[in-house]
């Protein structure tokens, strides 16, 4: 008789945290000092309709295995999504450890009681929880009154501080007070990517694998009952950059699901509202050449929480990622079309906003 495959459960990490606070550059930065033998997969979850944020990870290993699920919240339905991406991603990937990177409008902790069901426990090692935060947000009344906010934060088992360069005193004092009204003794640390990135030695990578990875879910404040305190020298914040164009290559855009079909124009477009924000998303096929210049000077006047993009343009391909007034662009080797997202708390005119894109690009069709 064949005798059962005795599987180690993969070691799983959440990171969680608003929109725009800089999870997916951490999650890059992970992934690019892991060990060499190991194999990571990602899952990550976007509040829009058309799938841009595996173009934002980069380009990486055969070690390395990427999943998106878009469209809302994946731990919405009862759990019923991120069960079957978890599932499909283990199943496909074989891991050592899977990340997990819900939507900065999404409710983590339903992730959470989902993988802490029992028919996970001989597959999921579900291990700490990580929040990112921009202090200067908690000042902002409309965070402060987030239930998503609040409850990405009470989840955590480590609060990491990011954006702290552009954060007064005051902002940081804040966040402390901020915690404490709501009851969360998570330990906080403040960290400067760009300053590990540019270093010899992955600093914060082993500081996060030896304190926090590996450590199971709520323990992590158990052995740093200290908090760190945000301005320590140690640990001097800075705002996750990357360079305007600078040449870091991308994984291969995935092919469309089946579910998006063009139009005689070559357009797919798709629109969504949950919990008062508005999400807006297209697909241009492989023929719309973008202006540069001009999508940068588009984009730039949005009023929106965030807008992503990735896209052929006459100067390159491009991902850009515009959030706080401010814009970040990467420059990818390949694309198989044009996608472009917006996410605001307005409800957004499709048809006008249409129209502007096409008047930034070009259809050449031979």
């Amino acid at each position: 008789m064949r005798k059962p495959i005795i599987t180690q459960p993969v070691a799983t990490n959440v990171i969680t945290g608003f929109l725009g606070v800089g999870k997916t550059t951490l999650i890059k930065y992970l992934l690019a000092n892991k060990p060499a033998n190991q194999v990571w997969a990602v899952l990550v979850n976007e509040f829009g309709e058309v799938g841009i944020d595996a173009s934002f990870i980069g380009k990486q290993s055969g070690k390395v295995q990427i999943k998106e699920v878009a469209g809302g919240c994946i731990c919405c339905a009862a759990g019923v999504p991120i069960q079957v991406a978890v599932n499909q991603l283990l199943a496909q990937a074989k891991p050592d450890r899977l990340l997990i990177e819900p939507t900065g409008l999404g409710h983590p902790k339903a992730i959470i009681d989902t993988l802490s069901q029992p028919h996970y426990q001989q597959v999921i090692a579900l291990k700490s929880t990580i929040c990112l935060v921009d202090a200067r947000k908690v000042s902002d009344n409309r965070y402060r009154e987030s239930d998503i906010f609040k409850q990405q934060l009470a989840v955590a088992d480590l609060i990491l501080v990011t954006k702290g360069d552009l954060a007064a005193d005051e902002d940081l004092a804040q966040l402390h007070t901020f915690l404490a009204q709501q009851s969360i003794s998570a330990p906080v640390q403040a960290i400067n990517l760009t300053r590990e990135q540019e270093s010899q030695t992955p600093a914060l990578f082993n500081r996060l694998a030896g304190q926090v990875l590996d450590c199971d879910r709520e323990s992590v404040g158990a052995q740093s009952p200290t908090k760190a305190p945000v301005n320590s020298p140690d640990s001097s914040p800075s705002l996750f950059s990357v360079s305007p164009l600078s040449p870091l290559s991308s994984i291969s855009v995935p092919s469309m699901p089946p579910t998006i079909v063009f139009d005689e124009l070559g357009i797919y477009r798709n629109d969504n509202q949950h919990e008062g924000i508005y999400s807006a998303g297209w697909v241009f096929d492989c023929h719309y050449e973008f202006d540069f210049e001009a999508i940068v000077a588009w984009v730039k006047r949005q009023d929106c929480l965030r807008l992503k993009a990735l896209l052929i343009c006459d100067e390159g391909i491009a991902t850009l990622n515009y959030v706080d007034q401010q814009l970040q662009v990467v420059e990818l080797d390949d694309a198989l079309d044009s996608r472009i997202e917006l996410i605001s708390r307005q409800p957004i005119t499709i048809s006008a906003t249409e129209q502007q894109l096409l008047s930034l690009a070009k259809r050449d069709i031979v």
